[in-house]
C-alpha cells in the first residue's frame, strides 16, 4: 500500500495532537569564534565530518553544512540554515514569519530520545490594526529555542553566517522566482523597494547583489544579545514603530505573545519503521507559500523544519530600520501547512523529508518518506508537492555509507553533505 494512502498513517498525520507548554529561551554562552570563513558564494564546501543538509535556498544549505564542519550538530545546522534563509529567501522564511520543526536528537550521554515537535507559527496580535495587519514574528524565537535545547555551539555561531550574508549575497534563482511573482506589488513599499528593487527598474535578478544593512544590524543584535536583542529593548521599539508605519498594527506587548512550543508529533508505523510528523490540521483551501530545511549529523541527530510568511513576501512591507519583512496576520489568511517528517528504526535514523507546495505539502512528505524507505529517494513526488529528502537505508549511526540527500529537482534548493 502506498504510504500516502495508508489509512492509519493519514489519520495520524492529519490530527493535531495536544501540545506541551514551552517558552522562548536564550542560550548565553561565553566566547564566540568566527570560524565559518568559507566563501558562501561558492558551492564547494568539502565535508570534514559526516552530515547532510538540504535547504530550499543554496546559500542557507552551505552555511549550515559549514556549521557541521565546525563541530555543530543537526540542531546547530538547522538553526543556521533558518537564520540564513531569513536573509537569502525572506519571501518564505523571513524574521517576520514563523515555522515548525520535527526533531530527534540524542541525549547528552548519547542515548536515544523520542522525537518532539517545535511549533512557532507567526502569531496573531492582540488586536487587529493598521491597513495591512502583520503577524507577531516568531522565527528567531523558534530557532533560538531549538538551538538552546539541543545545540552544541554558542548560539552566536549559528547567527553569524546570516549576518555576513546580509552584508551582501547574490540573489539566488529561488529568490528571483519569488520576486518575479510579486513584481510591482512589492516595489510599492519604498523600504522594500530599496532592498529588492533593481537600479534600472523592476526587481533584482539572479546574481545581483542583495545588500541588507538594516537586517544585518538586527542579526547583530540577535547574535550579541540573544532573543532579547530583537524582542526587548530599543530594537523591539524600533521594529514596532516601523511595523506601525508600514500598516502592521503591532505593539511591543504583542512581541511577547509568540512563544515557541515543544510538543508531541503524530506517530505511526510503516514497513517496520517509526514515522513522526509535525501534526497538520486538515485544510482543503489555498495555503500560503512555505520553505524547508533539514540537517542530519554524525550521531544520527536530525532536525527538519518548514517556515512561512503566511503569504509570499508576507505583507510586502518592511519595518523600517530593521530590514524585517512583515508576515501577514494569521487572522487575515489561511493557516500555512508546515509539513515535515522523519523515519527511524529502533535507535537508527532512516529518513527525513520537508514538504512544500502549498496544498501538496503534506502528501509530499508522505510520498518522500515512502520513496526513501523503498530506496528510491530521488523519485519525484506528485504535483503540487515538493519534497527534500535525506535518506539512509542502512541507518545512522552505523550505515553512513548508505546515505544520500536530494533537493526536489523542480525546486531551486541544494543538498550538500557526505563524509
Amino acid at each position: 500500500m502506498a504510504l500516502h494512502k495508508h489509512p492509519v498513517l493519514r489519520l495520524a498525520l492529519l490530527v493535531t495532537l495536544p501540545l506541551l507548554a514551552g517558552c522562548g529561551v536564550t542560550k548565553h554562552l561565553p566566547g564566540f569564534g568566527d570560524n565559518t570563513s568559507t566563501n558562501l558564494g561558492q558551492g564547494d564546501i568539502n565535508p570534514s565530518v559526516f552530515g547532510y543538509v538540504v535547504a530550499d535556498e543554496p546559500q542557507a544549505a552551505l552555511a549550515a553544512r559549514q556549521i557541521l564542519n565546525n563541530g555543530g550538530n543537526a540542531a546547530d545546522a538547522a538553526a543556521a540554515a533558518g537564520f540564513a534563509m531569513a536573509v537569502t529567501l525572506p519571501s518564505r522564511a523571513g524574521l517576520g514569519g514563523g515555522g515548525a520543526c520535527i526533531i530527534k536528537m540524542p541525549a547528552a550521554d548519547g542515548s536515544a530520545q523520542p522525537p518532539v515537535t517545535l511549533l512557532f507559527p507567526a502569531g496573531a496580535p492582540a488586536q487587529t490594526g493598521g491597513d495591512r495587519p502583520a503577524a507577531v514574528p516568531t522565527l528567531a524565537r523558534g530557532l533560538l529555542a531549538l538551538q538552546a535545547r539541543y545545540g552544541a555551539l554558542p548560539f552566536a555561531s549559528v547567527i553569524a553566517p546570516a549576518e555576513r550574508l546580509a552584508g551582501g549575497v547574490p540573489v539566488s534563482p529561488a529568490l528571483e522566482s519569488d520576486l518575479q511573482v510579486v513584481g510591482g506589488a512589492l516595489l510599492a513599499d519604498p523600504v522594500a523597494a530599496s532592498i529588492f528593487g533593481a537600479p534600472g527598474g523592476g526587481v533584482l535578478s539572479a546574481g545581483a547583489n542583495l545588500v541588507q544593512p538594516d537586517l544585518a544590524t538586527t542579526l547583530e543584535a540577535l547574535r550579541t544579545q540573544g532573543v532579547n536583542g530583537f524582542y526587548a529593548g530599543s530594537l523591539s521599539r524600533q521594529f514596532v514603530d516601523g511595523a506601525d508605519t508600514a500598516g502592521g498594527g503591532l505593539t511591543v506587548a504583542d512581541l511577547n505573545t509568540g512563544l515557541p512550543v515543544f510538543g508531541q508529533p503524530a506517530v505511526s508505523k510503516f514497513d517496520g519503521s517509526t514515522l513522526a510528523f509535525i501534526p497538520t490540521p486538515p485544510n482543503d483551501g489555498h495555503l500560503p507559500a512555505s520553505a524547508g530545511f533539514e540537517a542530519l549529523d554524525k550521531n544520527g541527530g536530525v532536525v527538519a523544519c518548514t517556515t512561512s510568511m503566511n503569504n509570499l513576501f508576507g505583507t510586502g512591507r518592511v519595518a523600517a530600520g530593521t530590514g524585517v519583512l512583515l508576515a501577514v496576520s494569521p487572522r487575515a489568511v489561511t493557516t500555512p501547512l508546515l509539513a515535515a517528517g522523519i523515519a527511524y528504526k529502533g535507535d537508527e535514523f532512516r529518513a527525513a523529508v520537508t514538504g512544500t507546495g502549498q496544498i501538496g505539502a503534506a502528501e509530499a512528505v508522505l510520498d518522500g518518506l515512502a520513496n526513501a524507505l523503498h530506496k528510491t529517494p530521488t523519485a519525484a513526488v506528485p504535483d503540487l508537492g515538493r519534497a527534500n529528502v535525506i535518506s539512509c537505508p542502512g541507518g545512522v549511526p552505523g550505515g553512513e555509507a548508505s546515505c544520500t540527500a536530494n533537493a526536489d529537482p523542480r525546486g531551486q534548493g541544494l543538498a550538500v553533505g557526505g563524509q
